[in-house]
């Protein structure tokens, strides 16, 4: 994977460039997608987003969100805009099996790769041109500094500032993570000098929910977590009856796992989610533990140091038992 910089050169002719993003794409994925989306376009290039799944609904208000294609229910249009594509950018995820079905798609396709992402570890041999770095607060971000190096930092709007706004507040956890640096602070001081109303973003994304998802949530927390005081772990189990129950929608789950560390002591929260193919887990911490490395070793996961996921094939029974058993091995690290 070449650096980014010898990839500048190449916006200046117009290309047919696909967008993508990982599965059940959040702020950051859908906010880096669609700020770059608006940047390429303002350079005369043919551009198309390709979610591989569906995505929340509290993300629909972003600009020409409507235009983003959801790859299971257009398989045959995305293959055919995939394989035509002269670049394929690959925005908030480091190795291609996050696109879930979308992979080999994008493992076969023969249009120049480039990777924008945060994430530990990857998957480097996979892509032409790229950029990967865990110290960056989101691929938003990123997407930001890549207009700023590309040459092109007039074509910077409000539009793509909204966009781009999106993701770094929701990754940063609204500025309170300690990802949100100076840097970040100077880039939405930039983005107020053009012009972007912030105020209505965090209502778009935080005020939207229906009545059900809040008392999936407050059944969750009343009946569904446990807490493991020896190791000052927090533990949320959901069974798929509860996401029947309270029909839950796509995103009605997003942020569930961050009331765990919100407990006094409690210094990695644990959510597991019984889906229909798989259980999913999310995992936080605080201090230093490192979630991502626990979720490669234990759960085919990973991440970031502090915020990172992973996937079970096992019951949701089996999945929780491994859980509560191999955290016993980092008590000494969780005190």
């Amino acid at each position: 994977m070449q650096s980014i910089e010898y990839f500048f050169p190449l916006l200046a002719k117009p290309h047919k460039a696909v967008i993508t993003m990982h599965q059940k794409p959040d702020g950051d994925a859908m906010g880096s997608t669609l700020g770059l989306y608006h940047f390429l376009k303002a350079l005369g290039h043919e551009v198309v987003i390709i979610s591989p799944t569906n995505w929340a609904s509290f993300l629909n208000w972003m600009p020409d969100c409507n235009k983003v294609i959801d790859y299971e229910a257009n398989k045959e249009k995305s293959a055919t805009i995939v394989n035509n594509a002269d670049w394929l950018f690959c925005l908030d995820f480091n190795v291609l099996h996050r696109t879930k079905n979308m992979e080999q798609l994008l493992t076969q396709a023969k249009c120049v790769k480039i990777l924008i992402d945060h994430h530990q570890q990857p998957q480097e041999e996979a892509f032409n041109y790229g950029v990967s770095d865990t110290a960056k607060s989101s691929t938003c971000e990123m997407v930001y500094d890549f207009i700023a190096a590309s040459g092109y930092a007039d074509k910077l709007d409000v539009t793509i500032a909204t966009c781009l706004y999106t993701g770094i507040m929701t990754d940063t956890g609204s500025f309170r993570f300690p990802g949100a640096s100076a840097h970040v602070h100077r880039i939405v001081a930039h983005f107020k000098d053009l012009g972007l109303q912030h105020s209505p973003i965090h209502q778009n994304i935080y005020d939207s929910s229906l009545e059900n998802r809040l008392r999936l949530l407050g059944n969750a927390l009343l009946n569904r977590m446990e807490i493991l005081y020896e190791y000052n772990t927090a533990i949320m189990v959901v069974p798929k009856s509860d996401l029947l129950k309270f029909d839950a929608k796509t995103g009605d789950t997003e942020g569930l796992v961050n009331y765990l560390l919100s407990i006094q002591g409690i210094k990695m929260g644990a959510l597991v989610i019984d889906r229909d193919e798989e259980r999913k887990w999310s995992f936080r911490s605080k201090d230093g533990f490192d979630v991502n490395a626990f979720a490669r070793e234990h759960f085919e996961g990973g991440g970031h140091k502090n915020a990172a996921g992973g996937r079970s094939s096992d019951s949701l029974d089996v999945t929780v038992r491994k859980f509560k058993q191999v955290i016993q091995q980092y008590e000494a690290q969780l005190q």
